[in-house]
């Protein structure tokens, strides 16, 4: 790593260290208070000179080189020595909390070990005589003593945080080669193969992915093929991991092992079958023709539609020449001055570029002539310029002499890409990027745990003047290097906040060329200078191993990535920070974990450790533990002695341990489970000031009253912006003790009390973002949710599940912010009216509203309210059985211009307006069956909602809509019409037993993909008709039939694209037809209810279902079951080819009454089980 970037921080962070040490215990060291004012002064001496080795070009004397990494040297020593007198503060801290040692009050008092303070003493004379050394050897060498004058650390809150590019550069001069490769992706005359492939080829930092994103999103692209599909290759070209990456993004429901090809291919062909797709390959490096076509070959089994494409970017033309096919290769171009400019502008002055000075546009441009045409350059370099703001500041840069002798433009490229790294503005930001390094390429880094990562390796220290903790300059030093295009591929999260992001290729290049003296990120050969490393990712055991011990005990990062650590070597890595064991092959944790004195970041995530030692509680230092998807059970007592842990992840059932006030430090803290026992109580939140982000509370009904839940003090807890409180699902507010019923109601009123007091003293703080009240029994929520004059108006998300108490709602229609609200599970409440809502403008900002399973509820009122729901998107209505009116439904055509998802079920007497009807409404209902005008509307459901029969009826649907769902209306004689919806994909008419016809316009849905039908009016003697000739893209059919019906609807025998196939209460059919062999792609039949079949088709027409994985039959006539059975059945023959074969059955047991749905899977390995089997 280039030492300026490193040393001067060192320098500096030893100097915080040694200047906290001395405000706590360490005033009382006496003893060593002079070699600490030695240490001290020499640091601040050697920094003075790092000033001047800073300022030297990079080509500096040998003998320079030499004398900063035996700085590096003493400087680290320095840290772990001033680091285990940190250790043996806590220690001692802890053991006076245990009450191990009462009478220890100072550090060092005569009782404390005379051994440590020799040990201690002779380190820290020994550090100083070596920089006593270096100091004069420092001038020796020709070094000067400089001041310093780097930007105060106060200026890093100058930039903006939120400042991230404004548009995609996409835009500037490549609008021309996303017309042109659209136009040949979709060209005819390039469909008459079933692929073929094009490659975009272009140097590293040009734009290619970009681009390519560009095309993938294009309106007309995404129109033409039914899926897109985008894989990120890289460096690895494994087949099967490929085709693994293809079907995770289709279905990844679906993914199979990597190594089993075979059913890789069939879920593909599944997904599909009969599509027209497009398959974007991006960052392809491999140019071995023979893995190519290996992979061209399985893509061409996959029965696709003629038409499908593949696009490649690459930067090799050996990889274009390998894989492209039919199509012209698209060879990208640099960009112009003029078009760098743009970009450099844009970044520069954050897209308010109208009024630029004369003088910068003129300086600009030339600068803009060391772009070399490339994107990246000229995003890097506007980030470098948005940081100068005068004139002479850019005629400076313009004028720098990093752009001499740079005829090469990858040079050029890494020259620029380095000028943006030398243009940081502390040593610790630097370094904070280089260690970046450690992340392989195209790895998603998370925001959180890089920030972690970088304060476990001490790179995050606040001044002695700044109130900030680690995390926020954490926080600030990730956005930096995101305005300076250093990270890219930004995710932002619920709350607007960039949470993962991703490095370029060249970047990643960067960072791995600064801190290659540091960092071994491949396995040893040969390689002698392993004595400089200190941080150590993706190797090898064998490599581990190889680590000599002089070297193993400054190592400071260790990340396994997968692979095996043996246990014994641990304790060889004294001075490690942070130790990364996630999906490690380690079976138990080694208790020799606690002698890591150093350690600050320890992952066991994805691991099969059941426990963990009670050692892990020396861990002192400890600041981040993660141990989530692992099968830990418990966390150790000894886990309260972590007095420095900040954060910890763990999956909600394992149990942590008592007194967890003793982590004063924590701010990440998924789960509190109350008890009743001392040290699990909720005042155990008290200390815990520090909480940030999200808080689960869990187990309520253990909290006595409000007294107690207040002692949480929640209302001070800032920091905590999502908190759920959660009482247990399905307890009762009574005992079962046998009392007569006044008692009982007494004792319920009380218990119902006690916990609205609960939730009364558990009043959070105003600024919360999200609150979720959950089995809450109360019989009213508390003032701080019932009061508009205590309203939390910041919260965007409520969600109130299973509050069956209470009588009433909180008025949330006021909350300005408010963008998602769930309400479930109120039996008590009858009636949401306008104390719900307010009288002012309702709820402009939501976007998802859901109130389910409301056993009461009759009406939902917006009367005496101005509503306002232009922003709503989803909105869902569900079992609540008594409700007869929600006058939410007659304002969606014109009220709701956003809504792109309506579910509405379970409300038999819900009616558009109300129970009382008049000939002029039915005139309204008419008007707004007309839901042509919700253009934005893709998904609508109407179940069992039998007043809602003649709405339903005279709907007629917007040309957007993808998914439509009706069912359950007894009633209903005429479906509504299907014609021109060109974009539906998912069709269900189910229970409806009037219907005798089908929906006119059923037969031109082109995009169909999924069909649901049945049962319909038992008066039919067949399945209607219809016409299945343009369903080409149907891959999923269930029909469910009716006692009258003999014999399958014919016509689905022509549906070929099958993969699922569900056949149900077909009563009286009592053989499959032959025709079933036609289903050659179905991988799934389902055959359930239909309790007269006995038959099969014949030995031929199953057996040329070649493709079936599953068949499963359930509730058919027993003598079906015989006959499969595995070996002796006489159907055996004909679906032992099946992997998976279910018969599920009704049989009586004399002994044990009825055997019910016992389920017995037939696999064709030698075992077979019984599955789902319940006794009655």
């Amino acid at each position: 790593m280039a030492a300026e970037a490193v040393l001067t921080f060192v320098a500096e962070g030893i100097l915080n260290k040694v200047l906290s040490l001395a405000r706590e215990e360490f005033s009382h060291a006496w003893g060593f208070k002079a070699e600490l004012g030695r240490l001290r002064k020499s640091l601040t001496d050697i920094e003075r000179f790092l000033v001047d080795v800073a300022d030297q070009p990079r080509d500096r004397p040998e003998s320079i080189e030499k004398w900063v990494k035996e700085l590096k040297d003493v400087a680290h020593e320095a840290e772990d020595v001033l680091d285990e007198f940190q250790y043996e503060v806590d220690r001692r801290k802890v053991e006076i909390q245990n009450h191990m040692r009462k009478k220890v009050l100072n550090f060092f008092s005569l009782s404390n070990p005379l051994a440590f303070r020799l040990k201690m003493a002779h380190k820290i004379q020994k550090i100083n005589a070596s920089l006593v050394d270096l100091k004069s050897n420092a001038s020796v060498l020709g070094l000067v003593s400089k001041s310093k004058d780097a930007t105060p650390r106060g200026n890093r809150g100058e930039r903006q945080t939120n400042a991230f590019i404004g548009r995609d550069e996409v835009t500037v001069g490549r609008k021309d080669d996303v017309s042109k490769i659209v136009t040949t992706l979709t060209d005819s005359k390039y469909n008459q193969e079933n692929l073929a492939v094009m490659a975009i080829v272009g140097m590293a930092g040009l734009g290619k992915t970009t681009l390519a994103k560009s095309v993938y999103n294009e309106d007309s692209v995404h129109k033409f093929f039914q899926k897109r599909i985008w894989v990120c290759v890289s460096n690895t070209f494994d087949v099967n991991l490929v085709l693994l990456r293809i079907l995770e993004q289709l279905n990844p429901a679906k993914a199979p092992s990597k190594d089993n090809q075979n059913a890789l291919l069939m879920f593909l062909s599944e997904e599909l079958k009969d599509k027209r797709y497009l398959l974007v390959l991006d960052d392809v490096w491999n140019e071995d023709s023979e893995k190519w076509e290996n992979l061209m070959d399985c893509l061409s089994k996959l029965y696709s539609t003629k038409g499908s494409k593949i696009v490649v970017t690459t930067r090799s033309s050996i990889v274009a020449s390998t894989s492209e096919k039919l199509l012209p290769r698209h060879q990208l171009r640099i960009l112009s001055v003029d078009e760098c400019w743009s970009i450099m502008k844009d970044k520069a002055f954050s897209n308010n570029s109208a009024q630029i000075a004369p003088e910068f546009q003129t300086i600009g441009r030339e600068i803009a002539e060391n772009c070399g045409g490339v994107p990246l350059v000229a995003k890097v370099l506007g980030g470098i310029l948005a940081t100068k703001r005068r004139v002479d500041e850019w005629l400076s840069f313009k004028d720098s002499r990093i752009w001499k002798n740079l005829s090469k433009r990858e040079d050029r490229i890494m020259s620029v890409l380095r000028l943006s790294f030398d243009n940081l503005e502390s040593p610790s930001l630097k370094q904070c990027f280089a260690y970046c390094s450690m992340f392989k390429k195209d790895f998603e880094i998370r925001r959180d745990n890089l920030i972690q990562l970088w304060m476990a390796q001490g790179l995050l220290h606040p001044s002695s003047s700044e109130s900030k903790d680690m995390e926020d300059i954490g926080n600030e030093y990730f956005d930096i290097l995101l305005q300076s295009s250093l990270f890219q591929d930004a995710t932002m999260s619920d709350n607007g906040i960039v949470s993962k992001c991703k490095m370029h290729d060249l970047v990643h290049d960067l960072a791995e060329l600064v801190s290659k003296s540091e960092s071994l990120m491949e396995d040893l050969c040969g390689r002698d200078n392993t004595l400089e490393i200190q941080h150590v990712a993706r190797v090898s055991t064998s490599t581990l191993e190889k680590i000599p011990q002089r070297s193993a005990v400054k190592l400071r990062s260790l990340f396994s990535d997968d692979g095996e650590v043996p246990s014994n070597i641990l304790p060889q890595f004294k001075a490690l920070r942070v130790l990364n064991l996630s999906n490690a092959s380690i079976e138990e944790f080694p208790d020799s974990i606690g002698r890591l004195k150093h350690l600050r970041y320890l992952d066991i995530s994805e691991t099969r450790f059941k426990a963990l030692p009670s050692s892990i509680g020396k861990l002192y230092n400890l600041q981040t533990l993660k141990a989530t998807n692992c099968a830990l059970k418990e966390f150790p007592k000894e886990l309260q002695n972590l007095i420095n842990l900040r954060h910890i992840y763990f999956d909600k059932s394992v149990k942590f341990p008592q007194k967890l006030r003793r982590l004063t430090c924590l701010q990440t803290l998924p789960y509190f489970s109350v008890g009743n026992e001392t040290g699990r109580r909720i005042e155990e939140l008290a200390g815990l000031k520090q909480l940030k982000g999200e808080l689960i509370i869990c187990n309520l009904e253990h909290v006595k009253n409000g007294e107690e839940a207040k002692k949480a003090m929640l209302v001070d807890k800032t920091k905590v912006h999502h908190l759920t409180f959660r009482w247990t699902e399905g307890r009762s507010t009574t005992d079962n003790s046998e009392e007569d019923d006044d008692v009982l109601d007494d004792r319920s009123t009380t218990n119902n009390n006690e916990e609205r007091n609960v939730l009364e003293g558990l009043r959070p703080h105003l600024e919360l973002k999200s609150l979720s009240i959950e089995n809450f029994m109360g019989d009213k929520f508390p003032s701080w949710m019932m009061s508009r004059s205590l309203l939390l108006n910041n919260l965007n998300k409520i969600q109130l599940l299973g509050c069956e108490k209470c009588g009433g709602v909180p008025p949330l229609g006021h909350l300005p912010n408010l963008t998602e609200l769930k309400i479930s599970r109120m039996a008590s409440l009858k009636c949401i009216g306008v104390e719900f809502y307010g009288r002012l403008s309702v709820w402009a900002s939501l976007v998802e509203l859901s109130i389910e399973n409301w056993k009461n509820l009759t009406s939902i009122e917006i009367k005496g309210g101005k509503v306002s729901l232009t922003s709503l998107q989803r909105l869902t209505i569900g079992s609540c059985d008594e409700l007869s009116s929600l006058h939410i439904l007659a304002a969606l055509p014109h009220q709701c211009p956003s809504l792109q998802e309506v579910n509405i079920s379970g409300c038999p007497k819900l009616a558009l307006f109300g129970v009382e009807s008049s000939s002029a409404e039915e005139e309204k209902e008419w008007c707004i069956s007309d839901l042509r005008t919700m253009t934005s509307l893709r998904l609508l459901r109407i179940q069992s909602c039998e007043r809602l029969e003649s709405w339903v009826s005279r709907m007629r649907f917007p040309l957007s809509l993808e998914t439509l769902s009706i069912g359950g209306l007894p009633n209903s004689e005429i479906l509504p019409s299907l014609d021109n919806l060109n974009s539906l994909r998912d069709l269900t008419i189910i229970s409806l037993p009037n219907i005798k016809y089908l929906p006119t316009g059923l037969q031109s849905l082109p995009r169909l993909n999924q069909l649901h039908i049945g049962p319909l009016s038992e008066e039919l003697d067949s399945f209607p008709n219809f016409q299945v000739g343009s369903l080409t893209h149907l891959t999923r059919l269930e029909l469910w039939g009716w006692p009258k019906l003999k014999s399958l609807p014919q016509q689905i025998q022509h549906l070929t694209s099958l993969t699922y196939l569900g056949l149900h209460q077909f009563d009286g059919v009592d053989t499959l037809p032959e025709w079933l062999a036609n289903f050659t792609s179905l991988t799934y039949l389902l055959i359930q209810n239909c309790k007269n079949l006995l038959n099969l088709p014949s030995v031929e027409a199953m057996q040329r279902l070649t493709k079936l994985q599953t068949l499963y039959i359930s509730g058919c006539h027993p003598l079906l079951k015989q006959r499969c059975t595995r070996d002796s059945g006489t159907y055996w023959p004909m679906i032992s080819h099946i992997p998976d074969i279910t018969m599920a059955f009704i049989f009586l047991l004399a002994c044990c009454g009825v055997f019910q749905d016992a389920s017995i899977l037939f696999p064709i390995g030698d075992e077979y089980w019984a599955t789902n089997a319940h006794f009655s």
